[in-house]
């Protein structure tokens, strides 16, 4: 057996009507899309320059808390031999297009020299960085901080996100 639809078939004119109804709503829907689509792109803004300027709210989980503020702070206080690695790699791959046998042999030897020189300069920063956390914040969890500073001072200082808050140099 079927169920009964719970009201009368509609007439003609009022179809024909609901039908007209129905085409003009996407237009009002086109103009609120479009409007939510602006706002959202002018919260995510908004939320971007927060983030760049370090506020805590606008930070994800893992930028969050004045052990990783210290940190960056600490890392972009100095400099290190990892934010030159990405400059030397394109310097590397223009100097293996050189025809030049010793040119790339020269190369190949900056490339692995940097490299290398950058892994002995994260692991040394990686435990200043932790010595200096326990001193300055007793009793904290150092899981993930040697590394999470590592990886900042890998980065090419202007691209970092938060962006730097102190300048070079500054004793903290």
């Amino acid at each position: 057996m079927s169920e009964k639809k719970g009201r009368p078939t509609p007439k003609r004119k009022e179809a024909e009507k609901e039908r007209v109804l129905k085409r003009l709503a996407p237009a009002a829907t086109k103009e609120a899309k479009k409007l939510q689509k602006k706002q959202s792109r002018i919260a995510r803004g908004a939320q971007r320059e927060a983030y760049m300027r370090g506020e805590e709210s606008a930070l994800p989980p893992r930028d969050r808390g004045p052990i990783r503020k210290f940190v960056r702070d600490y890392v972009d206080a100095r400099r290190s031999i990892g934010e030159f690695f990405l400059p030397v790699i394109v310097l590397v791959l223009f100097m293996t297009i050189v025809p030049v046998i010793q040119v790339q042999l020269a190369a190949i030897i900056l490339m692995y020299s940097i490299l290398g020189l950058s892994f002995i300069d994260g692991f040394y920063l990686s435990r200043k960085i932790k010595r200096e956390v326990a001193k300055r914040f007793p009793g904290e969890n150092l899981k993930g901080v040697g590394m999470y500073g590592w990886l900042r001072s890998t980065q090419i200082r202007r691209l970092r996100a938060p962006l730097p808050r102190v300048t070079r140099g500054t004793k903290l």
